[in-house]
Order: C-alpha cells, then sequence, then structure tokens
C-alpha cells in the first residue's frame, strides 16, 4: 500500500537562517497521523544559509543519520568529533547514553541542503560514536544504491536497527524495483526530477518534493520520468521503543 504526501503537505518552517520541511512531528510541529514509519521517527530536509549552524543540542536513544545533497556540511560533537561531508556524504551519529552535536554550513558563500533522519536503535544506552562515509553521484547512477545498513560491510554505514537507506539518481525512462515483504515498509522522497510509481496500487506519479509512504508487502517500481533524485527508506513496522522513548 502506498499513501503519498504532496509537497504543499510537509510541514514547512522558516527562519532568517534556515528553511526546513519536517515530515514528521518534530519541535514544535505535532501531528497524530504524522509520527513515521516503524523506528523512523524524523525526516527533515533543512537548508542552512551561508555559514549558518545549528547549535550544539542534546539527544539520548537515537541514531541520527545525516545525508549531504549539496553543499559542505559540518560536523561537531561533545565526543571531540569533527569533518565535513560534502554532496554524496553519509553519517551516523549514535546518541544512545546521550551526546551533543552541532550541524554547519562550512562555506561562507553558498547555501548547504541536507536530510536528517532518526531511526529508533534496537538497543538503548549505547555509546555515542560516529561513523560517515563520502559516495560520489557516480554510485547513485542508474540503481539504488543502498548507503546505510545494519550490517555496514563493504561501504555501507551500520546502524543499529534493521533498517536500511538507499540513493538514487536513475536518468531518463529507467526502473528500479525495491520489494518490501510482510511487516516492512518505507518512506520515498524526491529530492529532484519525476517518479511515476507503479505497484500493487494504482500508477502514481511523484514531482519534486513528494514523498510516499510504502507498507509491505509490495513491490514498488519506479520509472524516471526525468533525471531524478531520490532517497527510499526500508524499515520494520512493528518494533519495540528503548531507552527514553520508552518512558
Amino acid at each position: 500500500m502506498l499513501e503519498v504526501r504532496r509537497a504543499d503537505e510537509i510541514h514547512h518552517e522558516q527562519g532568517y537562517w534556515f528553511d526546513a520541511r519536517w515530515h514528521f512531528s518534530f519541535d514544535r510541529y505535532r501531528d497524530p497521523a504524522q509520527m513515521g514509519v516503524g523506528p523512523l521517527r524524523v525526516f527533515n530536509d533543512d537548508r542552512l544559509i551561508e555559514g549558518a549552524a545549528w547549535p550544539m543540542h542534546p539527544h539520548a536513544d537515537v541514531e541520527g543519520i545525516t545525508y549531504v545533497v549539496e553543499g559542505h556540511f559540518e560536523h561537531a560533537d561533545s565526543l571531540g568529533n569533527g569533518g565535513r561531508l560534502e554532496s554524496g556524504g553519509v553519517q551516523r551519529m549514535t546518541l544512545g547514553s546521550g551526546a551533543e552535536h552541532s550541524e554547519r554550513n562550512a562555506s561562507e558563500d553558498e547555501p548547504m541542503r541536507f536530510l536528517q533522519l532518526w531511526i529508533f536503535p534496537e538497543t538503548s544506552s549505547l555509546p555515542p560514536e560516529i561513523e560517515q562515509r563520502q559516495f560520489q553521484p557516480d554510485d547513485f547512477r542508474d540503481r539504488l544504491h543502498r548507503v546505510l545498513g545494519p550490517d555496514g560491510h563493504g561501504n555501507t554505514v551500520h546502524v543499529h536497527q534493521d533498517a536500511a537507506l538507499y540513493v538514487a539518481r536513475p536518468t531518463t525512462g529507467v526502473e528500479l524495483e525495491h520489494r518490501f515483504p510482510e511487516g516492512r515498509g518505507g518512506y520515498l522522497y524526491v529530492i529532484d526530477g519525476a517518479l511515476d510509481l507503479e505497484g500493487d496500487d494504482d500508477g502514481e506519479r511523484l514531482a519534486v518534493s513528494d514523498s510516499a509512504k510504502v507498507y509491505g508487502p509490495h513491490a514498488l517500481r519506479m520509472r524516471a520520468a526525468a533525471e531524478s533524485h531520490f532517497v527510499l527508506v526500508d524499515v520494520p513496522l512493528e518494533y519495540t521503543p528503548v531507552g527514553v522513548w520508552a518512558r
């Protein structure tokens, strides 16, 4: 089953130094119908102006996932980690027993855009840590490339949950497929371009900034109606909240 969400249905937040789309209930945005998919609890599309930063702030018992869409992403945290990622970079920060982190646009003359996801881990109070990989656009060309997963093999960033994140950049006419078995679901988000979706439901076209919740069993076929860029999250639909989220 598909539940399509159009761009104008996504909550919009704007300040003088940032512009954000909060897909699920987050901070002051509250909608009981938008509480995520399985352990995927937060999905934010954030844009920062030149040199802007989200200041250091604390979290616990979440896997904080960042995908850099464009620009120069700079990370800092209370563990002493730092560093930069460019477009295509993926980072997982385990904020288990508690840590602080910040995100900054490292450029003084270019905007920066990144997706930030929160995925609930399988285990509470994990030691805080960071892992990241720099991918290139060609890694995503005409295929679903898994950049995050529970096994962390190869160049895949490890996550402490039975979850996966895929990135794709199909050229016009290319069709990609992903199967969600019973008990699994996901979230599809079109960063650029347009996708024609075909599967167990009637076809749908997703344009820029459109998204869809997916509930298995579902064979999702995605045909690029234009050169496109999108992400797809795959998660279990049933999970047990742990740590601060179970209180």
